[in-house]
């Protein structure tokens, strides 16, 4: 699928989270919403006014955010435990870690304004570490959809599957990128453009960027193959293995440090079963000012151009 994408319409991933938790809701009465008093941004407040009584707003208490959502499951509810991510993660992390993901507690962990989507709010509100806390955990699948068909199905596969997961949603606006009858599949990437001479893998607000890269590219006389890796744990080592064999070079791309998250998920595939160059971009290891979530990508190398130079770059490795 090597169509140009349009930018034309973008679609904030949070309405179709929202729409899809309450068609959710709505078939079945198990599904309960939990917050910190974050109703708002995490687009909660149609919700509240279906069911009021299955909307439980904790307050600024990310702690016991994750306690209650634990203990709704125990009681046979299906919570989505929703905040913006940066708190979510970090203030509760040891609680996600012995009651979510120790007990192994059907709790859907929802991260809202992932990466630096509240990017003028300064490096207290950029989430850019929240892969490399979440995907250490055993038994938490940790999803990054592209865009909002994505992250409807990886709703609706939350609500079937038996177990905890953290779905890792931005507020930024993003195009469509896959077709409106997308099934999500947990480890599995999907092409989004074939090529040869090099792999662009992405997930998150970075994807629709790399199939920009690859048209550059392509302008070029380049062929770069397009991931979109929505799941960082488990991750598809498959289809990295044959990137790595069939193209050569790797670029990852990612709203987060370059330390634990896509890209090294991805070089540990790389690493231990076909070696080639690659290349991580993402933020390097400090903290990001404080600008539009656009801004800050742009200025760390990530708007498609830069893409597509450090991918031509890597292929001069090979």
């Amino acid at each position: 699928m090597n169509a140009p994408v349009s930018t034309s319409n973008l679609h904030d991933c949070r309405d179709a989270f929202a729409a899809t938790l309450e068609r959710l809701a709505a078939a079945d009465a198990k599904v309960v919403a939990v917050c910190n008093d974050s109703v708002g941004s995490s687009k909660l407040g149609d919700f509240k006014a279906k069911f009021p009584e299955r909307l439980v707003n904790v307050g600024i208490a990310e702690q016991n955010l994750v306690g209650i959502g634990a203990g709704l499951a125990n009681g046979g509810r299906l919570p989505f435990v929703c905040g913006a991510s940066c708190f979510l993660t970090g203030r509760a992390l040891e609680q996600i870690k012995a009651d979510i993901s120790y007990s192994n507690a059907n709790v859907k962990l929802v991260g809202i304004s992932s990466g630096m989507a509240y990017g003028e709010l300064g490096p207290t509100h950029h989430s850019i570490e929240d892969f490399a806390w979440t995907r250490v955990l055993p038994n938490l699948p940790v999803i990054a959809p592209c865009d909002r068909i994505e992250t409807a199905a990886a709703v609706e596969w939350a609500a079937s599957y038996a177990g905890p997961c953290f779905l890792r949603l931005s507020r930024v606006g993003v195009p469509d990128l896959l077709p409106e009858d997308h099934e999500f599949v947990l480890g599995r990437a999907n092409v989004l453009r074939q090529g040869s001479d090099v792999t662009l893998i992405a997930n998150g607000t970075l994807t629709h960027r790399t199939v920009k890269a690859a048209e550059i590219l392509a302008s070029r006389g380049i062929e770069a193959r397009v991931l979109n890796m929505a799941t960082v744990r488990p991750i598809d080592e498959e289809a990295i293995v044959a990137a790595a064999r069939e193209t050569g070079a790797i670029v990852t791309a990612e709203e987060h440090s370059i330390f634990g998250g896509l890209g090294s998920a991805v070089a540990e595939v790389v690493v231990d079963n076909a070696p080639v160059p690659m290349k991580r971009l993402g933020v390097p290891g400090i903290y990001a000012p404080t600008g539009s979530a656009e801004f800050l990508l742009d200025e760390f190398g990530m708007a498609p151009s830069a893409i597509a130079d450090a991918a031509a770059s890597l292929i001069m490795r090979k």
